[in-house]
């Protein structure tokens, strides 16, 4: 990669040489985001848990290194659960995880769709007398 510039006098081209690990923290410093896929399976579990009344709040964060969904019952409390995307964790335990709030990792993985399955509800069976 090089930049070109003009010399003072002559108006000769020149190139700048950039060194390789330095182009490379430029191309990283872009923050991490979620796609429009994977926002969409957020969103559809949320409105699920909106209409059930137990969620009322939502935040997106885009950070260097993560992107963060965090879910709140009411805004002025800490987040309930946060959907986190790591891409650094992708190629080992899988970028997807769901954080309580605790901190406590309740779910990780490869696949969002796996990851959010954490609030499905289970079927109970219910004995009638």
């Amino acid at each position: 990669m090089s930049k070109r510039g003009t010399a003072g006098e002559g108006g000769e081209e020149i190139g700048i040489l950039i060194p390789f690990p330095e182009a490379r923290r430029e191309t990283r410093a872009q923050n991490v985001s979620f796609e429009r896929r994977e926002l969409d399976q957020i969103l559809r579990v949320y409105g699920r848990m909106v209409a059930a009344n137990e969620w009322r709040d939502y935040a997106i964060d885009h950070l260097n290194d993560r992107a963060v969904f965090s879910v709140f019952r009411r805004t002025s409390e800490t987040p309930l659960y946060q959907i986190v995307k790591d891409p650094q964790l992708a190629r080992k335990q899988g970028a997807f995880s769901v954080v309580a709030a605790g901190g406590l990792v309740v779910k990780r993985g490869h696949e969002l769709a796996r990851v959010l399955g954490v609030f499905d509800k289970k079927l109970r069976v219910i004995h009638q007398a």
